[in-house]
């Protein structure tokens, strides 16, 4: 597993490749981005955050860092879910990830 420290945050996020999903974990509570590998595509299928941590960015920033993985590993990506549909329509930084 591993574990990227985003500037300025205090907290880390970590990759656990096997279990396909990114986790941060932010005072005793686990936000998860879930994914699925299918040739060549990286299919973002479940973002959540729980209720006590929400509205600080962490489910942006973990689909931040599941996209820049996504990018080194040469992966095209599905936006499976609501929340990485919605991340997508803001950020065009990104939309080179997409999947045709």
């Amino acid at each position: 597993m591993a574990s990227v420290t985003p500037p300025g945050l205090a907290y880390e996020v970590d990759h656990d490749l096997a279990g396909r999903r990114f986790t941060a974990r932010v005072r005793g509570h686990v936000a998860v981005l879930e994914y699925q590998l299918k040739r060549r595509r990286m299919v973002i299928t479940h973002t959540e955050v729980p209720e006590a941590i929400g509205g600080r960015g962490i489910a942006a920033e973990l689909t931040r860092v599941a996209l820049r993985w996504a990018r080194e590993s040469k992966y095209k990506v599905v936006p499976a879910c609501a929340y990485a549909e919605a991340f997508f329509d803001r950020h065009e930084e990104f939309h080179d990830l997409l999947a045709g």
